[in-house]
C-alpha cells in the first residue's frame, strides 16, 4: 500500500473517530457525572481526555511508514 494510500485512509480514519469518541465520552459523562464529587469528574475528564491518544498515535505510526521498495 502506498504512502499517500495510508496518509488518506488514516486520515479519514481520525477525522470520523475522534468527533465520535468525543460524543461516547460527553453522552457518558451526562449520564454518570451529574452529582459525583469533583475529584471523579476530574478522574473521568482526565482518562476520557487521554484515552484517545494511544490509539490515534499507533495509527499516526502506521500512516508515517515507508513505502516498500520492490
Amino acid at each position: 500500500m502506498s504512502s499517500s494510500l495510508r496518509k488518506l485512509i488514516g486520515t479519514v480514519i481520525l477525522v470520523i473517530t475522534v468527533p465520535v469518541y468525543a460524543l461516547i465520552a460527553m453522552v457518558i459523562a451526562v449520564a454518570v457525572l451529574p452529582g459525583a464529587n469533583v475529584w471523579w469528574q476530574l478522574v473521568y475528564y482526565l482518562v476520557a481526555g487521554l484515552l484517545w491518544v494511544p490509539p490515534a498515535g499507533g495509527l499516526i505510526v502506521w500512516m508515517a511508514k515507508a513505502d516498500r521498495h520492490v
